[in-house]
Order: C-alpha cells, then structure tokens, then sequence
C-alpha cells in the first residue's frame, strides 16, 4: 500500500516536474529474479528507478538512512534494506541472495556513492550478487539534471546474465562488464533518437 502510494506521488513529481522520458520497459521481465543496476546522481534516483521499473523494487540503501527509527520504518515498508559502505556486509548479501531466491527485484547503485557526473567505477558487492545469485542484470541509466522545466532521461537496457567463480579476477570482470552495460546506454545520443518499439511514453 505504501509502495504504490509512493509510487502514484513520484509518477506525478517526474512527470510534470521532470518531464521524463523512458525507454526500454519492455526489456523488464514481468517475473522472476531480477538484479537492477543503475548509475548514481542523486538521492532523487531510488524514487525515480523504482516508479518507472514496473515491478516492486527492493533497494540496498546506506546504513546512515536507518538511524532514525521513523525513516527506518518508512524505508523498510518501501521495501528498501541497509548495507554498510565501504566493508563487507554478509547480512545484506544474504537478505539480497534470499529476495532474488524468492523470484523479488533488487536494486543497487554500483557505485557506491552519488558520481554527480561522469560514471564512476563500480564496487565489488553487485558483481558477487550477480555470481551468486544468477540472476538476470537489467542495466539502466539515468541522465539529465533533476530540475523543473528540464527532462530526465531514463534508458532500460537488456537483461543479461554473468558467469564468474567469486574470485577476485571474476569479480572485477563482471563488475567492469556491468559497468559498461550501463556506460552503453548513456553515451546513446539522445538528439538522434531511438527506434520506436523503445520508445515508450512515461505516462
């Protein structure tokens, strides 16, 4: 109830205030296990991913935001769960590992922090979920300034799968080629447009 409330309020707020425009929702499989990535710019992205994705979205959410116990218990009922930054966190792995088990959607910013700008490179953690799991990746990416009166554009790539032994070398391979998954869709020239089965209005 929460989530779809949240939802309808964010659907208005991009809508209107963003003018958004969405490509891709027809790469999103409508069930099953499913890995989202997508690039960082603001705090505003959550939101944003979550209201465009046509499924439930459970995001990896800084540890910071859990410390107030109202914000907590927001977050949670939006189906997001911390993850300490910067070390590993097996609790948050394993909660990630158990939704996508249960056929859940799971979202994450491989970047580990806001890059306002030019993609920055992506931390270990996504790619070890996506090894363990084997779960489908769904790349997207974010551009353009969350200002009113300038559009925000979404871009919804095509799943993918990986392969990796959990090794370091694995790891960073399948980080780096989720990496450029999503760097692909954001050096798409929006000028020159796209084919229209992918060119689907936000609203």
């Amino acid at each position: 109830m929460l989530y779809a409330l949240g939802k309808a309020l964010f659907w208005v707020l991009f809508a209107l205030g963003c003018r958004w425009e969405v490509g891709g929702r027809e790469h999103v499989p409508p069930d099953g296990p499913l890995l989202v990535i997508a690039n960082h710019l603001s705090w505003l992205d959550p939101p944003l991913v979550g209201t465009v994705l046509p499924r439930k979205v459970h995001f990896m959410a800084k540890h910071e935001l859990f410390r107030n116990p109202l914000g907590a218990w927001v977050l949670r009922r939006l189906g997001a769960f911390p993850v300490r930054r910067g070390q590993p966190d097996r609790w948050a792995l394993r909660h990630a590992l158990d939704l996508l088990d249960r056929g859940a959607v799971v979202g994450l910013f491989p970047e580990g922090s806001r890059s306002r700008g030019r993609l920055g490179p992506f931390e270990p953690g996504a790619a070890l979920l996506a090894i363990k799991s084997g779960a489908p990746v769904l790349p997207v990416a974010i551009a353009g300034p969350y200002r009113p009166g300038r559009r925000v554009r979404v871009r919804i790539g095509v799943p993918f799968r990986v392969e990796g032994s959990g090794g370091e070398g694995s790891i960073d391979a399948v980080a780096h080629r989720m990496r450029e998954a999503v760097a692909a869709l954001l050096a798409e020239d929006p000028a020159a447009g796209e084919p229209a089965r992918r060119r689907v209005p936000a609203g």
